[in-house]
């Protein structure tokens, strides 16, 4: 006759038994499952209500949003939802206050987010000052550049391309002002990466633990080519 302790072990061996295939089932069908990546926070200095996010949010603006953790990255903070209005990058690492992930003083309000594609450890950006990649044309090849003018390049930019690596402009010198996001691709016209106007004084690498271990950008020597348009 079984007794209690034998009959427990033999129920726990069934349980054990439907888990294991069930959790390799999990395992094998959900790839896009990953883990927590940025945390946003009520408050100033990780406190309050916390929102805990592993993939784009499209509407974040029920929510305040006073500091923001990113565990992995890089992502991008907009304004408003639907990933519209002011961009701001937010690589890995922790934003205690606004003034942290951005120096503008045109908004205080996050409205979505999104992970950022980094698709290279090279990075290479081509800068153009008419729209339609024509006039004088700046090469920036691995390198973050915290002023155009010193290299004899204007701060009129009009279209740009993204040939590798993502990359992020700023309206002012020292990567100050309001900030613009370059991924890999073409960007004809100053509207495509959400500008009201041809202005960028400033670019850098958006980097990515993927590639680079410490996940935030650095100097390195200069590799720049600036051309002038036919």
């Amino acid at each position: 006759m079984e007794t209690i302790d034998s009959k427990r072990q033999k129920y726990q061996s069934i349980c054990l038994f439907v888990q294991i295939p069930l959790i390799l089932y999990v395992m094998a069908h959900c790839p896009t499952v990953s883990a927590l990546q940025l945390v946003a926070f009520e408050f100033e200095n990780f406190r309050g209500e916390k929102v805990e996010l592993s993939g784009e949010c499209k509407d974040i603006s029920e929510k305040r949003v006073g500091s923001v953790i990113v565990e992995s990255g890089p992502w991008v903070g907009y304004e408003r939802p639907g990933f519209t209005g002011e961009q701001f990058v937010l690589e890995k690492g922790e934003y205690p206050r606004w003034s942290t992930w951005t120096n503008s003083q045109c908004s205080f309000s996050l409205g979505s987010f999104r992970p950022l594609k980094v698709d290279s450890a090279d990075h290479k950006l081509f800068l153009f000052e008419n729209a339609g990649y024509t006039g004088r044309k700046m090469e920036i090849i691995d390198d973050d550049v915290p002023s155009l003018w010193a290299h004899g390049f204007q701060d009129h930019v009009a279209s740009a391309k993204a040939v590798n690596g993502t990359w992020v402009g700023y309206m002012y010198p020292g990567y100050r002002g309001r900030q613009y996001v370059f991924e890999h691709g073409e960007y004809k016209h100053w509207n495509n990466w959400g500008a009201t106007a041809p202005q960028i004084q400033s670019v850098r690498r958006v980097r990515d633990m993927q590639w680079h271990k410490r996940g935030c950008f650095t100097q390195y020597t200069s590799k720049l080519n600036t051309q002038t348009g036919k």
